[in-house]
């Protein structure tokens, strides 16, 4: 079902920005600060305890064309789609109507704010290194301190996005320059000898060479998340085909250094040492090679990374709830912007939403990693719309008139089927559990739609909400029997 264009109703909730919008520069570095948070800097012994090199190199070749079509999907939709606004919400909606496009925003939102506190959970434990005070992330302190920097943040953005976009595009500079210190050491430290000795993990007890790529792969979905930032900010892009450029040069940068981090870390250390490195393992593996100056000069790199990720995805969290607003499937209040263009209500709200979850993590530090999972898992559902509906253009022939037709049938197929495997990779309790969270938003959709005085289900999101609402009373029984523990 396609829905019509609404941008005649975004003059009335969304002041025009009398500021030229964010160039190819500021976007690019919003999918990079986006994508490059704490994973990479941890990836050395997570994937060592998961896969040998050979094994490993097979899973990255299935990963990295996997998120290479995704990557060609939110590119090839900027281009023939450029007056969709918001990226997975926008192209949901565009695409399976005004419901299916406020779950996409609702869970990517939710998924986005809770990942936030991650972020600054594991600043202050990265902090803890120098300061004691914050080791683990979750002392008084820590909570203190993570807030003071939550609320810095949430001042540089009510001055506006142009401006937080800017100081993003500093900051992403600034934490790639440690990653490739470490690429540049290990190069020259590399050894051949080390990464070929048990080359298929025969040794390493760590199960068949199938098992260890699926292995290393379920590590590889989370790495990728925050591919689709410019096309969530679309809207606000200089010029639209920026958008799909910044997408294909942010996922094509951040995968070289994923791949040069993870593959020259097995030429430093053995498999079997290397998995056992703590956390943020890139700073033990620096630490090995030119001593204890290496683990403060990666634990530094850490600290800043954390920043940028944090300003980027507070960037996110706000534009996935006002545009959504702006097309009346969210509450009207969260479409509005200040002075500076930056829309302040779902600022507000989102850094509440953050603020309260640091305090509860004072005494909930395990339930909230749990729901840190189910949040990552949310993002994940927005992915496979906006496959779905780069297959649905390309099999109805709408905007196709020659041969890309046939290409982005092949590249919306394999996304599609890559973004389903990414789901279910994500663990099948989640996605139950994560229908509770759908129920609970579906509210305030009804809400937004009543405000504004609209149909608030046709038939097909009427069964859509069935389906929601069934797939809750199974995880509620599910829970109350004890086999779902989420």
């Amino acid at each position: 079902m396609q829905v019509q264009n609404t941008t005649s109703n975004r003059a009335d909730l969304s002041p025009k920005l009398t500021t030229q919008g964010l160039s190819l520069a500021a976007l690019v570095a919003l999918v990079v600060g986006s994508m490059i948070g704490s994973g990479i800097f941890a990836l050395p012994s997570q994937m060592a305890g998961s896969a040998a090199p050979g094994p490993l190199l097979i899973g990255w070749l299935i990963t990295g064309a996997g998120m290479l079509m995704l990557a060609f999907v939110f590119q090839s939709l900027a281009s023939r789609k450029p007056d969709i606004d918001g990226g997975v919400y926008g192209y949901a909606r565009a695409g399976f109507g005004n419901y299916i496009g406020f779950t996409s925003a609702w869970g990517y939102w939710l998924s986005a704010w809770i990942g936030n506190v991650s972020y600054l959970v594991l600043l202050m434990a990265t902090l803890g290194y120098f300061f004691p005070a914050f080791e683990g992330g979750n002392t008084v302190a820590a909570v203190a301190g993570a807030s003071v920097v939550l609320w810095l943040v949430h001042l540089l953005t009510l001055r506006g996005v142009r401006g937080a976009a800017f100081v993003n595009v500093i900051v992403t500079i600034a934490k790639v320059v440690p990653i490739l210190t470490f690429v540049a050491i290990a190069a020259v430290g590399f050894k051949a000898g080390i990464f070929t000795a048990d080359f298929w993990g025969e040794n390493a007890g760590l199960g068949g060479t199938m098992t260890q790529v699926k292995s290393m792969m379920l590590v590889t979905v989370w790495v990728f998340i925050g591919i689709e930032g410019a096309s969530v900010y679309s809207k606000r892009a200089r010029t639209r085909s920026d958008v799909g450029r910044a997408t294909l040069l942010g996922f094509l940068g951040v995968l070289a250094l994923l791949l040069a981090v993870n593959l020259l870390s097995y030429g430093l250390m053995a498999q079997a040492k290397l998995a056992k490195v703590a956390d943020p393992s890139m700073a033990g593996l620096l630490k090995h090679e030119v001593g204890a100056w290496g683990a403060g000069f990666i634990s530094i790199g850490l600290i800043i990374s954390l920043l940028g990720a944090l300003i980027s995805w507070v960037l996110l969290c706000v534009e996935i709830l006002h545009l959504p607003a702006v097309d009346h499937v969210m509450p009207a209040v969260l479409a509005k912007e200040n002075k500076y263009g930056a829309p302040a209500p779902a600022l507000w709200l989102t850094t509440a939403c953050v603020q309260l979850m640091l305090l509860w993590t004072l005494k909930n530090g395990n339930t909230y990693l749990d729901l840190l999972y189910l949040a990552t898992s949310l993002i994940l559902l927005p992915y496979l719309w906006s496959a779905a509906y780069q297959l649905k253009l390309a099999l109805s022939g709408e905007t196709y008139s020659g041969s890309d037709r046939n290409r982005d049938l092949f590249v919306g197929f394999i996304a599609l089927v890559y973004a389903v495997w990414l789901v279910y990779a994500g663990g099948w309790q989640y996605v139950l559990v994560a229908a509770l969270f759908y129920l609970v938003g579906t509210a305030i959709y009804v809400w937004a739609r009543k405000e504004a005085k609209l149909p608030v289900f046709t038939k097909p999101e009427i069964a859509a909400v069935a389906v929601v609402a069934l797939t809750s009373v199974i995880a509620l029984v599910g829970m109350n029997a004890g086999w779902l523990s989420v």
